[in-house]
């Protein structure tokens, strides 16, 4: 029997694997940590009950994606909830940019700008099923929707900047900016707009959902299903060469690049070697998990019904501490997300103990305490907040890179998303997860299509193994 292994068991590592296991392989995951998930862990930060996600928390591009949506993930109990908003933007005058799921609903609440949203979106999302198969595989391909690709991909080409001066009302601009943010990437270099405009029209699509029961039930649903298909998952196994794995026809690994050239030493063909190494890392993540008792008081009535709410004022503002960060400085207001997921999903709280999920982005390898700036920002549009604090849990950019060695200097999108990466990965080819030994390929978020819980670096890969193979 033909048989595989699976280093790193994140979503993309898990998805790897399942979709090898359907087509017969043999298939073993091993874990170096004692639990399953990589960035979609969960648990109990605080206050007994009081249920965190670990990492990724909202959901827009995993719940369209199209490896989960071809698993029956319900059978297996994973379920998604929404919250009534699915973001929001204050600004310092108390108003806010509201996204809606709804294209309409979001357009028709950003007044001047309502003409520019649905022009951004109406096609997109309306076609977003279709375009999603190729956005979601490596770009440097012949694209299955040429033409509704091209419409999508002609504006995420611009830099973020440009595109915010077609906006007329600061809450649209606002909005726009906190989403392409995401991307932890100065938003006036090319292509900055392009994460953002997929978040965006994947969330209208299928909204900014939650995982019921915290986003470790993404990798608990893929392990049952890897399970019913014969494979197995064994934890608390560190690779460290190529010596420690088990004889194998396919090697997947959901790791980072520079963690592949350091295993693999001098079995990389050197060109490959030598680009895994120069493989550039972005700025990183504090984050700061709060119990609050009775919510966060929002000035903004809208931020109080949002699962996720964007903390960085005007968009001017929010790309002047990007560029900051960028730099290797610290601003002193950083971009702050905060996430309310027990809104969709009330069984996280403990009575009127909330949990609320929150991190900013910080310099790559930043080493410093974010805490007191990060309850500023909250306290700047949310006054009283800090009074409501009952307890926190931290976790700096270096305890990020502790606890997942891809989140190498706490960058959790696990490389820097500038031009060469964004379009090519970890080196420039037309095959991203080919490592360049016989059987051996990449799956982690360093590949195409990136970050998220969609699962789709990891089934792009084991695709492209199952090829090799026949």
């Amino acid at each position: 029997m033909t048989t595989a292994t699976v280093v790193g068991s994140g979503p993309n590592g898990l998805a790897a694997a399942i979709t090898l296991a359907r087509a017969g392989l043999d298939v073993t995951v091993l874990e170096a940590a004692g639990t399953i998930g990589g960035g979609t862990r969960s648990g109990e930060a605080i206050v007994p009950g009081l249920l965190h996600d670990h990492c990724s928390a909202i959901h827009p591009m995993a719940v369209g994606s199209p490896f989960l949506r071809g698993i029956d993930v319900e059978r297996y109990g994973l379920r998604w909830a929404w919250p009534e908003l699915d973001c929001a933007h204050p600004l310092d005058d108390g108003t806010a940019g509201v996204l809606w799921r709804s294209v309409a609903a979001t357009a028709a609440g950003l007044g001047a700008d309502e003409r520019l949203w649905r022009l951004l979106f109406d096609v997109p999302v309306a076609g977003y099923d279709a375009t999603g198969t190729d956005i979601m595989r490596p770009l440097l391909r012949i694209p299955r929707h040429p033409l509704r690709l091209a419409r999508f991909g002609v504006p995420a080409a611009a830099p973020a900047a440009w595109l915010a001066r077609a906006f007329r009302t600061e809450p649209g601009r606002a909005l726009f900016g906190g989403v392409a943010a995401h991307a932890f990437h100065p938003l006036h270099r090319p292509l900055s707009a392009s994460i953002g405009l997929g978040i965006l029209t994947a969330g209208h699509r299928y909204g900014w959902a939650v995982a019921v029961g915290g986003s470790q039930r993404i990798a608990d649903t893929m392990v049952a299903v890897l399970g019913d298909h014969g494979g197995k998952v064994e934890t608390g196994v560190r690779v460290r060469s190529l010596s420690e794995l088990p004889p194998s026809d396919v090697t997947v690994w959901d790791v980072a690049p520079t963690a592949v050239a350091e295993i693999f030493g001098d079995r990389l063909p050197a060109r490959i070697a030598r680009a895994y190494r120069r493989f550039r890392y972005g700025p990183g993540a504090f984050k700061v998990d709060f119990a609050v008792q009775g919510g966060v008081p929002w000035t903004a009535e809208s931020a109080r019904r949002a699962g996720t709410i964007h903390l960085g004022g005007s968009f001017a503002e929010v790309a002047a501490g990007e560029r900051e960060i960028a730099a290797g400085r610290l601003p002193e207001r950083p971009f702050v997300l905060v996430g309310q997921q027990y809104l969709a999903d009330p069984q996280r709280s403990v009575g009127d103990v909330h949990p609320v999920w929150t991190y900013a982005h910080v310099p790559h390898g930043y080493t410093g305490d974010v805490t007191d700036a990060i309850i500023a920002q909250i306290e700047r549009f949310a006054p009283g907040f800090r009074e409501r604090v009952v307890g926190m849990s931290t976790r700096s950019a270096g305890e990020f890179a502790t606890d997942n060695p891809n989140y190498v200097g706490g960058n959790i999108m696990t490389g820097a998303k500038d031009i060469p990466q964004l379009v090519f990965g970890p080196r420039k080819t037309l095959q991203p997860y080919d490592i360049g030994v016989t059987g051996h390929y990449l799956c982690s978020a360093a590949t195409p299509p990136g970050p998220g819980a969609h699962g789709m670096c990891g089934a792009n890969a084991a695709e492209r193994a199952l090829r090799r193979l026949r």
